[in-house]
């Protein structure tokens, strides 16, 4: 071979090697995982596991922000509006994610992300402090009935799943109960155990976790939960309600496939870590992993039945 071909050999290599020399690295400053609720709660917790678990995979940094206010809707616009280059993510809480947009002119919605997974799922309760005259949710349906508005009944935000369990039971049973929000876990409880509200929304697992002074009513599983055998669902209790908060992860549409995909692998390795189910597991929540394409689709099509449920029954306050 002469010299000019093997010049030209030489030179046609570093034209083809140099696409790969430009990857960039990744991630290339620590990444944030962006939560919409205060510190201290299920959501917040949640985060803080996975991003220790993360950045054993991926060699980086990873940190927890707090973003906290309109039902979550402040921590995913700014997810939705992040750079797309796999160094934000944003925690989900079902069904705030589909619902918020449908409800209002929100700042984002759901085409805005693309899907990492899902990771845990977790029933909403109805619960009361221990002194309350409510024995049972019979006992607490049978006072709002009897003094429409009077009964107030705490959330952490409107679109919710604590706040559509109070809507879709206000709407089997003609009741209707003054709706109050706070922005996390830590503030409704502290409400209740306060007596400043007769009741709150929140998921099964943080009450169980804190249940000191406080007594569960009902909860929104299918199914019994495994880890509170005492508390009935709504289903057994007469009202075909099922309502739970499936936090899951997300990243801003239009992030490169390659970084979204070493994510999705993390995440399924971390999900399927016996010490990590084991944390969350000690929390209380069910581990619920789903991947996140088949997640989407998934959502996609909860999107549409939340949207008829918008033209018969809407939320907003309520």
């Amino acid at each position: 071979m002469n010299m000019k071909r093997r010049s030209l050999l030489a030179s046609a290599g570093a034209v083809l090697a140099a696409p790969a020399l430009a990857q960039p690295r990744w991630p290339d400053r620590p990444i944030e995982i962006i939560v919409g609720f205060v510190a201290g709660g299920a959501t917040d917790l949640d985060a803080r596991s996975y991003a220790a678990a993360l950045e054993k995979r991926i060699g980086g940094s990873v940190v927890v922000v707090n973003r906290p206010g309109a039902g979550g809707e402040v921590a995913l616009a700014a997810v939705a509006r992040s750079r797309p280059d796999g160094h934000t993510i944003g925690t989900t809480n079902m069904p705030g994610l589909l619902t918020i947009p449908i409800e209002r002119t929100a700042q984002f919605k759901l085409d805005d992300f693309v899907g990492i997974g899902n990771l845990v799922t977790d029933p909403s309760a109805i619960t009361v402090h221990e002194d309350s005259p409510y024995r049972s949710l019979a006992d607490l349906l049978a006072a709002a009935r009897a003094r429409p508005e009077t009964i107030t009944y705490a959330s952490p935000g409107v679109g919710t799943d604590d706040h559509l369990q109070l809507v879709l039971l206000q709407a089997l049973t003609g009741t209707r109960f003054t709706h109050v929000v706070y922005q996390g876990d830590p503030q409704l409880r502290t409400a209740v155990l306060g007596k400043q509200v007769d009741c709150m929304g929140l998921n099964l697992g943080p009450v169980t976790a804190n249940q000191e002074k406080l007594r569960v009513l009902s909860q929104g599983g299918a199914t019994r939960s495994r880890f509170r055998r005492d508390v009935p669902t709504l289903i057994e209790l007469g009202f075909p309600v099922q309502m739970a908060s499936e936090r899951g992860l997300v990243m801003a549409a239009g992030t490169p496939p390659a970084i979204v995909q070493r994510l999705r692998e993390a995440t399924a390795d971390i999900a399927r870590d016996p010490d990590f189910v084991k944390i969350l597991e000690s929390r209380y929540t069910e581990p619920a992993f789903e991947a996140g394409d088949a997640w989407f689709t998934r959502l996609r099509g909860q999107e549409a039945e939340y949207r008829k449920l918008w033209q018969t029954t809407p939320w907003s306050q309520k």
